[in-house]
This record gives C-alpha cells, sequence and structure tokens, in this order.
C-alpha cells in the first residue's frame, strides 16, 4: 500500500489532481472558519465544546458535523454543502414519483443534465430560506442553542439579516461550484470529500477529549490504559466491519443470449449483477435523527406532565429513543430501496438486451425475483446500520466516553467516512491501474470456493 502512495507521485496527471484536490479543500476549510460580518461566534464555540463532551446527536451537533464545524464557527460556509446535497436528495425523490422527471432521466445525458440544473435552482431556494433562518438564529442565538446565553451579533436587524443572508448564500454556491471542480479536475466525489475532511477535521479534538476525560478521572492508571486498547481494538473492529458491509453485494448471475446484428454475432457469455448489501448507505441514520427531533422538542414545549415525560423518555440515549431510533432506520432503509431501486425497469432492459437470470423466467418474474432478493438483503444492512448508529449512544452513555469521541466508533461520521475514502481510493486505483502500477491492494479479491 505504501508503494501505492509514492507511485500516486510518479504519474503526472494524478499528481495535478491530488495538488487541485488538496487545495480545493485547503479553501473549503478555511472558509469553515471565517466568521461572518458583524458575529462573534467565540461565545458560542466555547459552549459547544463544553456541551458536546456531555452530549450529542443533536440538530446543532449533526448539522455541525455534516457543515465540517462551519455552523458553531457561524462562518461563511455556516451551511456548508449540505443545501445541494439536500436538493439532489431530494430530486432524485421526485423523480421516482413523477412521471415527466422519469421520462426526462430516460432521456439519457441531456435529460439528466436537465434534472441537475433543477437541482442547483433549488439548491438556490434552500440556501435563501436556511440563510434568513441562521440569521435570525445569530441574532437569537438561545432559540439555536437552549442553555446559551451569550450574545454573537452587535448590531441586530435587517440589513444584518440581508447581508448574512447574500453572505451565506454565496458561501454554499461557491462551496458548491467548488465541489464540482473537485469531480471534474480532482480525484472525484468532490462533495463527499467536503463533507469527510470536514468529519476528519473533528479527530483531533475528539482524540483530547478522551484522552482528557479517560487520564483526570480517578482510578488506577494501567486500568485507564486497558480501557484505551479496548477501545482501539473496538474502533478497528468497527472500522472493519463497516468496510466489509460497505463492500458486500449479491451477486445475481446473467446470461446473455447470442444475437444477430447485421452480419455479425453479439452478445452471449455470462456475468452477474450486483445488489448492495446497504443499498441505501447513511440515508436512514440521517432522516432518523432529524425526525426524531421535532417530537422530543414538541412535547417539551407542552407543561402536561405526560408530555414532559414523553419529552424525557425520547432524549438522546434513552431506551424508548433508542428503540424507536433502530425502528425508524429498519423503515428508512426499506424506503429509500423502494423509492430508488426498480426492479421493474431492471427487468425490462435486461429482456430488451437478451439477458436473463438462468432459471427466472424474463419480465415479471424477474422484477418479482429481484425484488425477493433485495428484500432480504436489505433486512441485513439496515440491522448493521441499527447497531452501527447505537453505539455511540452506548459508548457516551455507559462508558462516559464524550460523545464527540464515540462518533467515530459508529453512526454518521464512520459511515461518510468509510465510504468516501474507498471511493476515492478506488478512483486513484483506476488511474494507477491504467499506467500498468499496482494498486493500494495486490490481491484485492478472494478466491471462489470451488
Amino acid at each position: 500500500m505504501f508503494s501505492a502512495f509514492l507511485n500516486c507521485w510518479k504519474i503526472p496527471e494524478l499528481r495535478r489532481r491530488i495538488l487541485f484536490t488538496l487545495g480545493i479543500v485547503a479553501l473549503a476549510r478555511l472558509g469553515a472558519n471565517i466568521p461572518c460580518p458583524g458575529v462573534n461566534p467565540a461565545p458560542l464555540v466555547k459552549y459547544i465544546d463544553d456541551v458536546q463532551k456531555q452530549v450529542g446527536g443533536s440538530f446543532l451537533g449533526l448539522a455541525s458535523m455534516l457543515t465540517g464545524g462551519g455552523l458553531t464557527n457561524c462562518a461563511v460556509f455556516a451551511l456548508g454543502i449540505m443545501p445541494y446535497i439536500s436538493a439532489s436528495i431530494i430530486m432524485q425523490l421526485l423523480t421516482a414519483v413523477i412521471p415527466s422527471l422519469e421520462r426526462l432521466r430516460q432521456e439519457g445525458e441531456t435529460g439528466r443534465a436537465k434534472i441537475i440544473q433543477y437541482g442547483r435552482y433549488m439548491t438556490i431556494l434552500i440556501c435563501l430560506i436556511q440563510g434568513y433562518a441562521l440569521a435570525w438564529a445569530f441574532e437569537n442565538p438561545q432559540q439555536l442553542v437552549p442553555g446559551f446565553t451569550g450574545h454573537l451579533v452587535a448590531t441586530p436587524g435587517l440589513p444584518f439579516r440581508i447581508m448574512t443572508v447574500i453572505t451565506i448564500t454565496s458561501g454554499s454556491l461557491l462551496l458548491m461550484w467548488m465541489g464540482e471542480q473537485i469531480t471534474e479536475r480532482g480525484i472525484g466525489n468532490g462533495a463527499s470529500i467536503i463533507i469527510t475532511i470536514g468529519i476528519v477535521d473533528r479527530l483531533p479534538r475528539a482524540v483530547f477529549f478522551a484522552w482528557r476525560t479517560l487520564f483526570t478521572a480517578e482510578g488506577d492508571f494501567v486500568l485507564r490504559l486497558l480501557e484505551v486498547g479496548l477501545l482501539v481494538v473496538m474502533a478497528l473492529a468497527v472500522i472493519a466491519a463497516v468496510i466489509a458491509v460497505t463492500q458486500a453485494q449479491r451477486k445475481i448471475p446473467v446470461q446473455y443470449a447470442q444475437r444477430m446484428v447485421g452480419r455479425k454475432m453479439l452478445g452471449g457469455g455470462q456475468t452477474f449483477m450486483p445488489l448492495k448489501i446497504n443499498y441505501s448507505g447513511v440515508m436512514p441514520i440521517i432522516f432518523a435523527q432529524a425526525i426524531l427531533l421535532f417530537p422530543q422538542k414538541l412535547f417539551s414545549m407542552l407543561q402536561a406532565p405526560t408530555f414532559q415525560k414523553l419529552a424525557r423518555s425520547l432524549t438522546e440515549g434513552e431506551l424508548a429513543y433508542l428503540a424507536v431510533y433502530g425502528l425508524m432506520i429498519l423503515f428508512f432503509s426499506y424506503f429509500w430501496v423502494a423509492t430508488q431501486f426498480n426492479p421493474l425497469q431492471i427487468a425490462d432492459d435486461l429482456k430488451k438486451y437478451g439477458g436473463y437470470v438462468p432459471g427466472i423466467r424474463p419480465g415479471r418474474p424477474t422484477a418479482e425475483y429481484l425484488d425477493h432478493v433485495m428484500t432480504r438483503i436489505t433486512l441485513a444492512g439496515a440491522v448493521f446500520l441499527t447497531v452501527l448508529a447505537v453505539i455511540p449512544y452506548l459508548l457516551n452513555r455507559h462508558l462516559q466516553l464524550p460523545y464527540i469521541t464515540a462518533s467515530f466508533f459508529g453512526g454518521t461520521s464512520l459511515l461518510i467516512t468509510v465510504g468516501v475514502m474507498l471511493d476515492t481510493m478506488r478512483q486513484v486505483e483506476s488511474h494507477l491501474i491504467m499506467r500498468h502500477y499496482d494498486g493500494f491492494l495486490r490481491k484485492g479479491k478472494l478466491r471462489g470456493r470451488r
């Protein structure tokens, strides 16, 4: 693997792409630390640092993680690239339910370019709405962060809000453009890389909080070292499990019949259709976290004892919260597969090009078979996501590990980081193999049993 990293710098084109990506990432991290004009984020940053040692998973914590700390820094990139990601997700869901968008997607490259253009218009709309909400939150930080008593804006008012909306919207659109530049002129996965670097940027602070928590508490020093060793082993085991499930796939054999095109005989042979075990990725966890925030806030605003009890039971880390959280992850895993995986279209495409699954009739029987297989493997992926999402809360609540540290043992942070790292390694490895260099793994495939 070390030789592969050295080979990356021997190829001029790949070296330029890597340096270009690093330069764009550096600019993105700079923008995430430049506060908006008229805002002093220092009191909020100090308060968030104290809160992150005790609790996590709140909307502010989730948004801060996905924006690379730009939200807590009240930065120019306070919204990060999330408006663009949100617009892309909305367009994907609308494409699955609106026939005109579905027909546009099937038109090929022209139709997809039109859908991307609609997504950019929606990104601007989301930025304007969220930018105004953030400007109001900067003026009233107690509404955004309960318990915070400081002030962030010296001269609040309509001019400040207009200037903040323009600044934050421009920053998000600039970040969207930077992500597209990484995709075209860098090593690919531009938006994902920007989010991942923002998550990894929290790692030194997470290690510092963990070290201070474990070694300043009373107890045997040798026992503390043993706990650290066990945590390291657990982290490696969880990362290995995430890599295995992320790459796991069910291979459906597909046989193609020979067909005559002009004077040539085309087709024939056997291949396979890969169905990913974790088809929905990190989306079920994000959806479940975002939706579960509203019932707790709503019940806490009501004064009746029953609603107050419900609000306490839905506090992050409580047993009822974890149970509902897990059920929602299971639901959204199947929901995402139902909206994005279309077995009828896949079966029709196979039939059109002379392909069939051995032992399964073409057409609707093939679609039913694919739907049955996808339903079974989605259950395994959803259960894994549920376990992975619950681990940080258990570590934070029962082992008293700071949540900012526990979040790297599971949840959205680890899933996004591992997934993007694997995709980036594949992109770089493709450049190496094209130029007859060894990739990161010389034996990347396991031999099948005969």
